[in-house]
């Protein structure tokens, strides 16, 4: 376990959110699931689709620019040929965002892909040392067209996208880096699109299945995800591409949440709510916040969660008000359960937080913020939220908001950010007062990714190339 971690109150406008933040989120046994990797059970059997995280951060070398990386396909080993990894070809990948908070869509960035064989009568994903994106020793390939969806006008801002490869190792792609940066396009308007293999970014000890760390805390301290990659897509616009009526002073928060969408032919459950019927797609998976499906919603309603909209997301209130981590960390742990009704999560996973929203007195990341936001319109749901307004932090805490970083998760989410040990003191009531002695130092002992993170665009970390039972 890490050492018990006390979070300073400070002086000043910026502090004095993070003060109350911290006076109000506190904590239980640090780590608990990955993001979102196999979470519901249709999900689990199509990887495919099955967002594993979501990411959004103002760039710390562009601060006029924002980050969001998805990440799809959990678990991908590598040297998994001779068919390795790729999107879908039947399916929309989209990153949604609500910038006026009545829990719908105002802009939405999609990803549709398609597969090519240079030479459909060999086995082999590459005949020979592939060194550019469009060698011929590079069997099979992807590209994707990337539009932008904003209200009825539909804008292609990438036709004919290269993908990049997974990686096969260092004997056929002997410099992996090069084909990566082969793979950042530039995006009209300003910004950069990149798609393709990384490794998987999440850090956990995922033991916590096994009665919450072995019910003594005696399975803790290793990284489940070390090794293993996902397929990612990352994008880089400008704040005011996002803010609502394009003004980032007036208007900086955004709400954020992915979506996989698949021919409504090939669903083989219909679910919930269907995100783009005009076009014959079924929405069949769904992220925002992290670990809010894996550890929040009953394993009944984790189908029906990945298929509905944040509009509806009033008949989910009751598992985020009254949540089951806590209870089973009381039951093994004797850690007191905070009382119910949870105000203070509905604040931070569906309102966003602010001094109107709930028990949390800061002004930080809800759409209810935004001077030219409508308030009667607005919807609680699950979003990843963002102050674009917030700096980038020159001195990153892994803790985010309750380090004192406001650049940090729950204020959008970095790479780098422990979201396992933050979301789980905030189970255990961290933001509200007097909670529990001991839960701000609690952990999972995974504090950092096995791979350093990059310091520019797409800042993923290459992909592995070493099998996992190696490493």
């Amino acid at each position: 376990m890490s050492k018990t971690r006390h979070v300073r109150r400070r002086a000043g406008a910026a502090v004095a959110v993070a003060s109350a933040l911290v006076a109000g989120l506190a904590a239980l046994p640090q780590g608990a699931n990955a993001s979102s990797h196999r979470e519901a059970p249709l999900i689990a059997g199509e990887p495919r689709l099955d967002n594993t995280d979501l990411y959004a951060f103002v760039s710390p070398e562009m601060p006029d620019k924002v980050n969001l990386v998805a990440n799809w396909i959990p678990f991908e080993e590598p040297n998994g040929g001779p068919n390795f990894y790729k999107f879908a070809t039947d399916a929309a990948y989209d990153i949604n965002i609500d910038n006026d908070g009545d829990a719908r869509p105002d802009l939405v960035y999609r990803w549709t892909f398609t597969d090519h064989y240079r030479n459909p009568n060999t086995f082999l994903y590459n005949t020979g040392v592939v060194t550019s994106l469009t060698d011929p020793d590079l069997n099979f390939y992807q590209t994707y067209k990337l539009e932008r969806f904003a209200g009825h006008e539909r804008t292609t801002l990438i036709p004919n996208g290269k993908v990049a490869p997974s990686n096969t190792g260092p004997a056929s792609m002997p410099n992996y880096g090069a084909l990566r940066q082969q793979a950042v396009t530039q995006v009209p308007g300003g910004g950069k699109s990149f798609t393709g293999q990384a490794d998987d970014p999440f850090f956990a000890d995922l033991r916590v299945f096994d009665l919450l760390y072995g019910g003594n805390l005696s399975e803790v301290g290793k990284d489940t995800l070390r090794g293993y990659n996902v397929n990612a897509v990352a994008l880089q616009v400008p704040k005011k591409d996002l803010a609502l009526k394009n003004n980032v002073a007036r208007n900086p928060v955004v709400g954020i949440w992915t979506t996989t969408s698949r021919k409504r032919m090939e669903v083989t459950e219909a679910v919930g709510e269907e995100s783009d019927a005009e076009h014959g797609m079924a929405q069949v998976s769904r992220l925002g916040m992290p670990l809010v499906n894996e550890v929040v919603i009953p394993v009944s309603r984790k189908n029906e969660f990945n298929a509905t909209r944040p509009v509806d997301d009033a008949k989910f209130l009751k598992f985020v008000q009254d949540p089951e981590v806590p209870k089973l960390v009381n039951a093994i742990y004797n850690i007191p359960a905070p009382a119910a009704p949870r105000k203070d999560l509905v604040e931070v996973f569906l309102t966003g937080v602010c001094k109107a929203c709930g028990p949390v007195q800061a002004d930080l990341n809800s759409q209810l913020l935004n001077k030219d936001v409508v308030a009667s319109r607005f919807r609680p749901s699950e979003q990843l939220r963002l102050n674009m307004n917030v700096p980038p932090s020159a001195n990153p805490s892994r803790m985010g908001v309750l380090g004192g970083d406001l650049a940090g998760f729950p204020n959008g989410r970095r790479l780098a950010d422990d979201t396992i040990d933050i979301t789980l003191q905030a189970a255990e009531g961290i933001l509200l007062p007097n909670p529990a002695p001991g839960v701000s130092g609690l952990g999972d002992g995974v504090d950092a990714n096995e791979n350093a993170f990059g310091t520019a665009f797409p800042y993923l970390a290459l992909p592995n190339a070493v099998s996992v039972n190696e490493s």
